[in-house]
């Protein structure tokens, strides 16, 4: 059975549904997510060339749009960097690209991935769950939007470390519990 961009799509936002907004792993998500200002797209790219192609057409697009219509993208690239050694090589060139389009200060690109690895943990290291996605995906945001959230948030450096706390405490039966992914395109 074929694995169709609705589908990809549906489980990208069950995935923020369930994991991202459900366990306030982003505080900052709900916001945009309700407002329907998050974009979610899938590249049919295969090669890492495709890709930069597809992610430089939606730097594009969302430096352009009004961040009331589309304030941040989700770049879901199931068919490509797979391994994430190679999707996390590929994230310096993200940061060339944000440069070369003097898109720095202005957007930044974030990065989820199926079988992410913080270093230092194991690949079944239950914090690792923070930064894993159905797909691999390219988050695509605003900087002026993450400083109005980080404003509003007490103490933004301790997300990161109460989002571990939230995976250790849910244990790997209670993230598999969520079915949030990670999912093989077919």
């Amino acid at each position: 059975m074929e694995t169709t961009h609705d589908d990809i799509i549906a489980s990208t936002r069950n995935w923020l549904e369930k994991a991202v907004i459900g366990l306030n792993l982003c505080p900052f998500a709900k916001a945009v997510y309700v407002k329907e200002q998050v974009r979610i797209v899938v590249s049919d790219a295969d090669t890492p060339q495709a890709l930069l192609e597809h992610l430089v057409t939606e730097l594009r697009l969302l430096a352009d749009s009004d961040p009331e219509e589309i304030d941040t993208t989700l770049l879901v690239h199931p068919f490509v960097l797979q391994r994430f050694l190679d999707f996390n090589e590929f994230l310096g060139v993200t940061d060339a690209v944000l440069a070369e389009m003097a898109l720095e200060g202005e957007l930044q690109v974030a990065e989820f991935h199926p079988k992410f690895q913080f270093e230092g943990t194991t690949l079944n290291d239950v914090s690792n769950n923070t930064n894993r996605a159905p797909y691999p995906t390219l988050h695509l945001l605003r900087e002026a939007s993450i400083a109005r959230a980080v404003e509003a948030f007490p103490d933004p450096a301790s997300i990161y470390e109460r989002n571990i706390e939230v995976m250790e405490e849910l244990g790997r039966a209670g993230w598999e519990a969520l079915d949030v992914g990670p999912h093989k395109a077919k």
